[in-house]
């Protein structure tokens, strides 16, 4: 006897939510980073638009749905990537295809509902709404595209790491480079996700929509991306590939390595993603002067700067530390199985961490190798050591971030706070486009110390930055603490 096609659904989405809400974390996380990120991050952004060329105001009423967007698409991610094999022998079984691909994309939904309805509180408590229906619509539309774009990575994807930085890349490009954040007339961005969404959330007319206009144009884009996203998804439900299994400072290290470099987009993705970024700050920003605090023969002065030249350079730490913190959360995650095989046959638990811990440096040092690269192309720092330093200093400090992360938070509450995290301390609290100096809430986050490092590097000709220095370190010492014992701890 069957069942009616929407009796599976629901009784499916039940649950696949069930199961998301066996992890209290994950469902905190997705009501408290839309909050925390329009709360924190919508003032800072508009007065970066304002340089950029964007919309100011306007970005307060975006950042409702470039949250929900962020979170629906990681979400949507994880749930057609963690459960591949269960859904595969579901479809064995005899359920439709496309029932089960239903349900993941309704359960999809139904989380992107709760980080919207989280981020448009938080908007609304902020600086209110001015056009409800308008912003509550379009945010819903962002969040449903972000929500195809997680489930087409899925596909696309198999490795968790490099899902997130394919889905943290798009989300940047769309987001710093959209009509908002930059410019609304710019032609080579009008083919971004949710280009012409944003335009229309926020009532901005692009004249360039045509007969369809910017909310036709926001449906299209709606509409097939949902479309797209469940014929590939049902396509590729009975095609699943076993993960590869997760593999002394020595053996564990090679052996982490040669796990690694059998999944080459990730060396890809660790190469491109920064390049691009860095390379792309360097084209959009505009011919204006921006002044710094900095220190110069010991005393303090507060130079003007020509922000074309300066711009890429304080850009290069966002890119680096984001994807640090990624592979940091994901090396140790993605071999928390096998590791506590190795303990239990007598793998002393320094030399597996020291084993783990290399792996992610040598992701961390090629990324970092790469942003450096580009960088020296469009920035010419005063003292290179201090520079590079800095960032590599930045990098280690965020790559343990992420180490204890996933102990704490697991993947999605993990990837979710990784985002964030380096984001506010770098992108928002210690960027030098948006205020002379950081505030003082800034001055406790692991990025300051090194921050004022890379500046000193980068901008001044004569070291100063001892104490901003012995303060990273600090930082790093206490990280790599933590993250030993929540190793030890988790891995036993």
């Amino acid at each position: 006897m069957t069942t009616a096609p929407w009796l599976d659904i629901g009784v499916l989405s039940r649950r696949f939510l069930d199961d998301h809400r066996r992890n209290p974390v994950n469902v905190l996380v997705l009501v408290l980073v839309p909050v925390v990120f329009v709360v924190v991050a919508a003032g800072p952004m508009a007065d970066a638009a304002t340089l950029l060329g964007g919309t100011g105001l306007s970005v307060e009423t975006a950042t409702a749905g470039w949250a929900a967007g962020f979170l629906s698409a990681t979400a949507m991610y994880f749930q057609t990537r963690a459960a591949r094999a269960a859904d595969r022998r579901l479809v064995l079984a005899g359920l439709p295809a496309a029932r089960l691909v239903a349900a993941r994309l309704l359960t999809g939904l139904a989380l992107a509902v709760l980080a919207s309805s989280a981020a448009l509180l938080a908007l609304a408590a902020r600086a209110g709404i001015d056009d409800p229906g308008r912003v509550v619509a379009g945010t819903a539309m962002v969040a449903v595209v972000y929500l195809a774009i997680g489930a087409l990575v899925g596909v696309v994807a198999r490795n968790p790491v490099n899902g997130t930085v394919v889905i943290l890349f798009v989300w940047i490009v769309d987001v710093f480079f959209g009509p908002v954040l930059g410019s609304a007339d710019r032609v080579a961005t009008r083919g971004l996700p949710t280009h012409f969404v944003t335009l229309w959330t926020v009532d901005l007319p692009s004249r360039h929509g045509g007969r369809l206009g910017d909310l036709g144009w926001a449906l299209a884009w709606t509409v097939t991306a949902v479309a797209v996203a469940a014929l590939v998804v049902t396509a590729t439900t009975r095609t699943a590939r076993p993960s590869p299994p997760p593999t002394r400072v020595g053996t564990g290290l090679r052996l982490g390595l040669r796990d690694h470099r059998r999944n080459p987009v990730l060396w890809a993705l660790l190469l491109v993603v920064p390049v691009v970024f860095i390379w792309l700050s360097k084209v959009v920003t505009p011919g204006e002067t921006t002044s710094l605090a900095l220190v110069e023969d010991g005393h303090p002065v507060t130079p003007t700067f020509w922000l074309p030249d300066v711009h890429a350079g304080t850009m290069t730490p966002i890119a680096i530390a984001s994807l640090a913190a990624l592979a940091g959360l994901f090396v140790v995650l993605d071999a928390r199985a096998g590791d506590q095989r190795l303990l239990l046959a007598g793998f002393p638990v320094p030399a597996l961490l020291t084993a783990r811990l290399g792996v992610t440096a040598v992701a961390v040092l090629l990324s970092a190798a790469a942003s450096l690269a580009v960088t020296a192309a469009v920035f010419d720092a005063r003292q290179w050591v201090a520079f590079a330093g800095a960032n590599l200093l930045l990098a280690a400090i965020y790559a343990l971030v992420g180490v204890c992360l996933g102990p704490v938070f697991g993947r999605v509450g993990g990837v979710l706070i990784a985002f964030l995290v380096p984001f506010l301390d770098l992108g928002i609290g210690q960027s030098p486009m948006l205020r002379t100096e950081p505030p003082i809430w800034a001055h406790v986050l692991p990025g300051y110390g090194p921050y004022r490092v890379l500046l000193d590097g980068g901008l001044t000709d004569r070291f100063d930055a001892t104490i901003p220095l012995l303060l990273g370190l600090g930082w790093l010492v206490a990280l790599g603490l933590l993250a030993a014992r929540l190793f030890r701890g988790t891995a036993s």
